[in-house]
């Protein structure tokens, strides 16, 4: 039953974890996946052309995931996980899947070879404001893609659609995780819908459970990294408690007022 796992961060593979969740369950997906980036060629991660950024997180890696597989093998793994999303979520629910374009040996991969023939509705541009180069040959790499992929009714709240295709959203900088979503981003998509049960089945740091929460909608978060999973849960009390204490101090200001 989709209410054993409510309001939690499941430690598990994300494949498997929702292979075992019942079919159209979930009102919305928000999820970035790994990029497989260690696997990219001339991006100085994996060669030592990290300069000022050797020692940056994201150079680092991942906690038990090394970002480094074959890239048919990376992109059958990711359609299979979009096949299960998409079956998880209700006729009015909606996918908001975070990838990131790049060449590849001379070759675009614009993520066809994952979406393949699951029904994109639109693609959002998120322009970061700052990023990581690894190669002098190359610009700074400033945007990330984001993939609307709906079920047939899904409909945004009144007035949502009045935001533009292009989301300019500073990443976040006081996160240890290598990669983590900027919280303002979640929360546009989130507040965007009337989803009340929201998945992120690639949860890292647990942004977008936080972000359901503050918003009072329910989550569910995989995660494969223990680590990360103690971080997300420690997190999630934090807000909890700076919730019941903001909530405590309006009832005070309150009562104080009537008084």
């Amino acid at each position: 039953m989709i209410e054993n796992y409510l309001n939690k961060i499941i430690c598990g593979d994300s494949l498997s974890v929702m292979q075992q969740l019942p079919s159209n369950t979930i009102d919305l997906i928000v999820t970035s996946p790994p990029y497989n980036l260690k696997n990219s060629t001339g991006n100085g991660m994996k060669d030592g052309r990290g300069g000022k950024w050797a020692g940056a997180a994201l150079v680092n890696g991942y906690s038990h995931y090394d970002d480094n597989i074959p890239h048919e093998q990376y992109a059958e793994w990711q359609y299979n996980c979009l096949k299960e999303m998409y079956r998880l979520i209700k006729e009015n629910g909606a996918i908001f899947y975070n990838h990131k374009w790049r060449v590849q040996d001379g070759k675009l991969q614009d993520r066809q070879d994952i979406i393949r023939d699951l029904p994109v509705r639109q693609i959002i541009i998120w322009r970061r404001k700052g990023g990581i180069n690894f190669n002098p040959g190359y610009f700074l790499p400033t945007y990330e893609v984001i993939y609307l992929i709906p079920k047939p009714k899904f409909k945004l709240k009144p007035k949502s659609n009045a935001y533009g295709d292009v989301w300019d959203f500073t990443q976040e900088m006081n996160n240890e995780h290598p990669a983590p979503f900027p919280v303002a981003l979640i929360d546009r998509i989130i507040s965007s819908t009337e989803a009340k049960l929201i998945l992120d089945p690639f949860s890292g740091s647990g942004t977008t459970a936080v972000v359901a929460m503050g918003l009072k909608r329910d989550f569910i978060g995989i995660e494969l990294s223990p680590e990360y999973c103690k971080k997300s849960e420690e997190r999630i009390e934090r807000n909890k408690k700076q919730s019941e204490l903001l909530k405590f101090k309006t009832i005070t200001l309150f009562q104080e007022t009537e008084e």
